[in-house]
Formats: C-alpha cells, sequence, structure tokens
C-alpha cells in the first residue's frame, strides 16, 4: 500500500489549492496536512528554497508549485497525452499563473494607486487574457471532453478551477 501524500503549508489557502484538486481529480486520498504559523518549518533543510508548499509523495519532499503539480500531473496521467498535450496545458496553467499573479499584486499597491492599476489590471484581463482563452476555448473543451471521457482531466483545467 502506498503511503498518502502528507501536505506541508501556512495555515491559509494559496499555492496548495491546485494542488489538492489535481490530488482529487487523480482520486488521491491525501494524508495529514501539516499546515504552519511560521515560514521556518522543516528544520531538516527540505524546504530548497525556505519556503512552502512542500508535498511528501513517492519518499520525496517536492518544493515550488509548478514542480509538484508537474509530477502528481505525471504520476496520475493527468498532463495530456503527448508533448503538443502537455505544451498546450503548459501555456494554459502560465497564462493562468501570469493573470492570478497580476490580481495578487494588487493586494500589495498603495491607496492611492489601487484605482489605476485595478483599471490596468482589468483592461489587461479583457483584451488579453479572456480573449487568448476564447480563441482557443473550442480545442480546449473538445481536449477536456476527450481527456475526460479517457479519464485524463488536464492540469490546466485542475488549476483553473480554484481560481473560478
Amino acid at each position: 500500500m502506498t503511503e498518502k501524500p502528507k501536505l506541508h503549508y501556512l495555515n491559509a489557502r494559496g499555492r496548495m489549492e491546485s494542488t489538492r484538486w489535481l490530488l482529487a481529480a487523480a482520486g488521491v486520498e491525501v494524508g495529514p496536512e501539516l499546515r504552519h504559523l511560521k515560514w521556518n518549518l522543516l528544520p531538516d533543510g527540505s524546504l530548497l528554497f525556505q519556503q512552502v508548499p512542500i508535498v511528501e509523495i513517492d519518499g520525496m519532499k517536492l518544493v515550488q508549485t509548478r514542480a509538484i503539480l508537474n509530477y502528481i500531473a505525471s504520476k496520475y496521467n493527468l498532463y495530456g497525452k503527448d508533448i503538443k498535450e502537455r505544451a498546450l496545458i503548459d501555456m494554459y496553467t502560465e497564462g493562468i499563473v501570469d493573470l492570478t499573479e497580476m490580481v495578487f499584486l494588487l493586494i500589495t499597491c498603495q491607496p492611492e494607486e489601487r484605482d489605476a492599476k485595478t483599471a490596468l489590471v482589468k483592461e489587461k484581463i479583457q483584451n488579453r487574457y479572456f480573449p487568448a482563452f476564447e480563441k482557443v476555448s473550442e480545442t480546449v473543451h473538445a481536449l477536456t471532453l476527450k481527456a475526460f471521457y479517457e479519464n485524463r482531466l488536464g492540469e490546466a483545467i485542475v488549476s483553473l478551477t480554484p481560481k473560478l
């Protein structure tokens, strides 16, 4: 019997959400979630860049969200059937990450800059990101339906879901 993955994160939501969703899509039961109040959580040096998230799986301690997601998606056949599908998944996933980071940066901007930056972010979302996702929605829809029927949900779809 394989050991259940252990998730280490702060006592909050954030970068671990996509990992939780991807493991759920793979039908993987998760072991104890270890939530910490400090960044300096594991004194054994397993935090490569001294930050979370970290996932203990298959005898490894994986760090960095993209590496964690790519490993899980590959392990459970959720990362496309060939290199072309994986590239497509990566393109959408990175676009989602860029969009999410842009929105999160609004939190840290000065109050006097917030309205102007919010307007700029809305403009980029409407004129750059939404058209890009709409332009290929038929392809994504076809791939997603095919993957769904073949029991291979795409990592990009799982990455997008918690952000909706």
